[in-house]
């Protein structure tokens, strides 16, 4: 699977199950490196949720990760907090928007 493919599919999850993103109002950026990499921003306010390609003016978090973990990571393949604490996984920003984010890959 591409990372193309994958927020793809975020999107069409967001879409399908409103409930999941009730209440979060922010801007996840993601910033993928490596083969395959990218940059995507998720924004969500006013329970919906918009996937976008590139760079978000103001992200209330940025996680950095190489492409293929973050694969590996939304895959159930790679442990968030493992990754996290073996430099695998950096977060810059709103912590607890970080917690919230496993609920919302899933």
């Amino acid at each position: 699977m591409s990372l193309k493919e994958l927020f793809a599919g975020l999107q069409e999850k967001i879409n399908s199950d409103p409930s999941k993103i009730a209440g979060i109002a922010a801007t996840y950026q993601f910033c993928l490196s490596g083969e395959g990499g990218g940059d995507y921003n998720v924004v969500f306010a006013d329970g919906t949720g918009q996937v976008n390609e590139g760079l978000a003016d103001n992200a209330n978090i940025t996680i950095r990760m190489e492409a293929v973990d973050f694969l590996d990571l939304t895959t159930g393949k790679l442990d968030a907090m493992g990754a996290f604490m073996t430099g695998k996984l950096k977060v810059e920003g709103d912590m607890s928007l970080a917690m919230r984010l496993q609920g919302l890959l899933g």
